[in-house]
């Protein structure tokens, strides 16, 4: 069975490189992540652009793959295979690490896996709290996806339960905080700015908890619009906005719906483990409002320390060693980046 597996991310604006090793008990330690990130290349346009990503991932992959093996103390020869994303995320970005990644496998003769971004987020978590119980629910919440995830299996069964049907969490954070004049990505300076503002201060709804909406599914198109709404009334007024209270007040909005939606569903399904991934798992709010919530019910709550929640190769690494330490098989030298992959199709 392969021991060193080498993981390669380049779905959206970082560059992952990360080294993982699987041991004959099927637990998995990490060797190394290192990660490039583009995304002051993208600030000023307030959002990633693609091409600029691609030829970012292109420009850091040689530089990002020593630093990982000089962390890690190895050899390239040391890798026994090499685990890649196909999907899903930007088809440009996704290239650049698919087509590095086939020439690492190719020039040291060893297995290709093509994995799943999405599959990845929660896979990470076993570098730190160890193999995930079976079944467990995963609340994956980043800037492109929010979704409620069962897990029977790592490797290979993974369906999904609920999702957002219009912008993801860490949208609202970013489109937010450009209203509030606050930088891009959102996340981060939403999360200082709530710390000094009051939650209470002002009520915006909670998306998709009506009587006739999908139980496990979330909305923050509306949330989103519904501070523009605030804000423009509160400078029409001539009035200073309070950015604190609103980025509390929206933040507190967010996690409310996020958490109580995860933890109705872990109690109706029986489940008693989840697993909050993503880069928005990093959020302060979040994570305190899942563990209170999470302790009432009874149920335990994982999350990530906050660098393995943002993109990384260490993810794709420990999907990787899964998905070898299952027995798949592994992809074909003509595999190919697929932008728009479900989360129900772990590896390819």
């Amino acid at each position: 069975m392969p021991s060193i597996i080498m993981g390669v991310e380049t779905s959206c604006d970082e560059t992952g490189v990360g080294l993982v090793r699987l041991h004959d008990d099927g637990t998995v330690e990490l060797l190394a992540d290192e990660v490039a990130s583009s995304v002051e290349e993208h600030a000023r346009f307030g959002g990633v652009v693609p091409e600029v990503a691609s030829r970012a991932h292109l420009e850091a992959m040689a530089p990002t793959v020593r630093r990982a093996f000089q962390s890690a103390g190895l050899e390239l020869s040391d890798v026994d295979a090499v685990a890649v994303t196909v999907g899903p995320g930007l088809a440009g970005a996704l290239l650049v690490g698919v087509a590095a990644a086939k020439a690492y496998a190719a020039a040291l003769d060893v297995p290709l896996y093509g994995v799943n971004h999405l599959a990845g987020h929660i896979a990470v978590d076993t570098l730190e709290h160890g193999p995930l119980p079976s079944p467990c629910l995963a609340l994956l919440v980043s800037g492109g996806h929010t979704q409620l995830l069962r897990v029977d299996h790592i490797a290979s069964k993974i369906t999904e339960i609920g999702s957002t049907v219009d912008d993801a969490a860490g949208e609202a954070y970013d489109k937010v905080a450009r209203l509030l004049g606050l930088p891009y990505p959102g996340g981060p300076p939403i999360d200082k700015a709530a710390k000094s503002g009051d939650a209470q201060a002002i009520t915006f709804p909670r998306g998709m908890t009506g009587p006739r909406d999908a139980k496990f599914d979330f909305s923050f198109s509306g949330l989103k619009t519904a501070v523009a709404r605030w804000v423009e009334a509160a400078e029409s007024r001539g009035e200073q906005v309070p950015v604190a209270d609103v980025a509390a007040s929206f933040q507190e909005a967010v996690a409310d719906v996020l958490t109580a939606k995860a933890v109705r569903a872990a109690t109706e399904s029986g489940i008693g483990t989840l697993v909050i991934s993503g880069g928005v798992a990093a959020n302060s709010r979040l994570s305190a409002l899942a563990r209170q919530r999470c302790a009432e019910a009874g149920i335990e709550l994982r999350v990530p320390r906050p660098r393995l929640c943002t993109d990384n190769g260490a993810m794709i690494a420990a999907l990787g060693a899964h998905v070898v330490a299952a027995g798949c098989a592994p992809s074909a030298m003509d595999l190919s980046a697929n932008p728009a992959l479900p989360v129900s199709t772990v590896s390819l």
